[in-house]
């Protein structure tokens, strides 16, 4: 088999869900659980503050005591990303600068929502967030489905190569041959490309993306962890057999509304992770059912 990813970060790295109390508070202690529970479950990285950790609900401050409590509980074991997804580059800058003296390792930034930038603005700004924090690692978030754009590869291959401590991305497009076209354009950097969606783990390995960044993880951390080893230990098969196992499981969280089905699922686990934070609410007894219906048939739950 041949692996083509120079790996600076790889595996699977899971957005981690951050727990809430019932005044919409975070809660360490189940916060610090689910650090504990992903990191024995195998992942190889975690994210604070993705789209399934709800960053947009939470301000500055909130961010600074969960990040402070995740880099924390880690203790090193895993390389923690702080998700930065403010739209106002000074903004994004500030965070960046919070993660690093929280002892982050790195940061993830999405492209800023809501606006239509050119590709040199989306460089400048990447670039600026970049060289603010030059001793951490950065990672760009492509996902075009939630903001309403791409970035193209000529944008991303401009920042693999001129921009030190970009050293990978996550693509949430969904879309192989973006995929691919990422992979292919920065196979001979040292630059990792992740996917970003949990039923394309094994194809983004066998075009030689690096690994995935799984929502899953938070709830089947050692079974979605074992699609990327299996994959790497050669047992092809056992992994594309993993895949389609983890794929209705994972796309019965699709009748949920966006970002609630993981805290659900894991709720239904019996993982007692507390509830998203309003507007959204806990899914309906149909969708909740649906889920059950397909860990069960997977036999997850």
């Amino acid at each position: 088999m041949s692996f083509v990813c120079n790996i600076k970060i790889g595996g699977i790295i899971v957005p981690i869900i951050t727990p809430v109390d019932e005044n919409e508070e975070i809660d360490e202690a189940k916060l610090r659980k689910q650090v504990n529970f992903v990191i024995d479950g195998g992942v190889r990285g975690i994210l604070a503050y993705g789209s399934n950790g709800e960053f947009y609900m939470f301000d500055y401050e909130d961010m600074e005591k969960g990040l402070k409590i995740i880099v924390d509980e880690t203790a090193g074991r895993v390389p923690v990303f702080c998700g930065i997804g403010n739209i106002r580059t000074s903004k994004c800058i500030q965070i960046a600068k919070m993660a690093e003296s929280q002892g982050a390792d790195g940061i993830s930034v999405i492209q800023p929502m809501f606006l239509r930038p050119t590709q040199e603005e989306l460089f400048q700004h990447f670039k600026a967030i970049a060289d603010s924090v030059p001793n951490l690692s950065m990672l760009l978030y492509n996902n075009p489905g939630k903001i309403g754009y791409n970035m193209n590869t000529d944008l991303i291959y401009r920042l693999a190569t001129e921009v030190p401590n970009i050293i990978g991305m996550k693509d949430s497009s969904g879309d192989i041959t973006q995929l691919c076209e990422y992979i292919r354009v920065t196979k001979d950097t040292e630059f990792s490309v992740l996917g970003g969606k949990d039923t394309l783990i094994y194809p983004t390995l066998a075009m030689g993306g690096c690994g995935s960044v799984c929502t899953t993880a938070n709830v089947f951390p050692e079974f979605v962890c074992g699609i990327f080893d299996k994959f790497m230990n050669d047992d092809l098969q056992g992994s594309l057999e993993d895949q389609y196992r983890l794929n209705p499981v994972r796309l019965s969280m699709d009748r949920a509304s966006f970002p609630v089905a993981t805290k659900d699922m894991a709720n239904l686990k019996g993982m007692d992770v507390g509830q998203p934070i309003k507007p959204s609410l806990q899914s309906c007894d149909e969708c909740l059912d649906y889920m059950r219906e397909e860990m069960e048939k997977a036999d997850l739950l």
